[in-house]
C-alpha cells in the first residue's frame, strides 16, 4: 500500500537518533570522569603553581619607597635596572633636536614602578602604539609601544628632561600615573610598566652624566646626571 512502512522508518530514525544521543552522553560522561580524575590528580600541582605565581606577582609589583637624595640640579634615575646605553641622539618632539640619552633596561626581576627624575611640570605627554619587540635592544623605541613624557624642571628653571617609557616583548602595558600639565616632584611615582621593559632619559647637552655603562641604578635614588 501507498506509504506503507514510512511510519516504521520514522520510528527507526527517532530510535537511532535517541540511541546516538545516549551514546554521546555516555561518552561525554566517561571522558568527563577521566578528565575530572586527571585534574583532581593534578590538584596539588595546580595549587602549587598558583601559589608560586601569586608570590612572583606580589614580588614583581613590589613598590618600595624611594630614598630620594637632596641637592640642587640633580637628575635621578626614573627606573630600576641596568644602564646599557649612553649616547648622543636626536629627540625632536620634546627636546627639539640633539640631546644626550641614558637608556635603562628593566628585566622581569627589577622593580617596575617609575619615578620622576626631576621636580617640574609635565609639559609633554604622548602615547605611541607599536610592536612588542625585545626591550633588550636599545633602539626598540623606534618600533615598540611607548609613552614620551617631557618635564620642564623647576631646578634649574625650565630645563627640559625627557622620559620615554617603552614596552617590551613581555611588557604589554604601560600604566601612567600622570597626565599633561601635572606637577611632579623628584622621586615621585609616575608610572608602571608591566614586566620586562626599558626607560630612556633624554638630557640637554649641558647636563653632566654621573653614571657609566653597566651601572645598576635604583629608581628614585641613583643620581643619573646634574646640571
Amino acid at each position: 500500500m501507498k506509504h506503507s512502512g514510512k511510519a516504521s522508518l520514522a520510528a527507526l530514525k527517532l530510535i537511532g537518533l535517541s540511541g546516538t544521543a545516549v551514546l554521546v552522553l555516555l561518552a561525554v560522561a566517561f571522558l568527563g570522569k577521566i578528565v575530572g580524575e586527571f585534574v583532581l590528580g593534578l590538584a596539588g600541582v595546580l595549587v602549587g603553581l598558583w601559589v608560586l605565581f601569586t608570590i612572583f606577582t606580589f614580588y614583581f609589583f613590589r613598590d618600595p619607597d624611594a630614598r630620594t637624595p637632596e641637592g640642587p640640579n640633580l637628575v635621578i634615575a626614573p627606573g630600576h635596572g641596568k644602564v646599557d646605553t649612553i649616547d648622543a641622539t636626536t629627540e625632536p618632539e620634546f627636546m627639539g633636536g640633539e640631546c644626550q640619552r641614558i637608556s635603562i633596561f628593566l628585566s622581569v626581576f627589577n622593580v617596575h614602578v617609575q619615578n620622576a627624575p626631576v621636580t617640574g611640570r609635565i609639559a609633554f605627554f604622548k602615547h605611541s602604539p607599536g610592536q612588542y619587540l625585545n626591550a633588550m635592544n636599545a633602539d626598540c623605541a623606534k618600533f615598540n609601544e611607548n609613552v614620551l613624557v617631557g618635564i620642564e624642571s623647576v631646578e634649574p628653571r625650565d630645563a627640559k628632561v625627557g622620559l620615554r617609557l617603552i614596552a617590551g616583548l613581555i611588557a604589554r602595558r604601560i600604566v601612567p600615573f600622570i597626565a599633561q600639565n601635572d606637577a611632579v616632584r623628584r622621586g615621585e611615582r609616575i608610572s608602571l610598566i608591566q614586566f620586562g621593559s626599558r626607560v630612556d632619559v633624554y638630557l640637554p647637552k649641558n647636563a653632566t652624566v654621573k653614571v657609566k655603562l653597566g651601572d645598576r641604578v635604583v629608581g628614585g635614588e641613583t643620581v643619573l646626571a646634574s646640571f
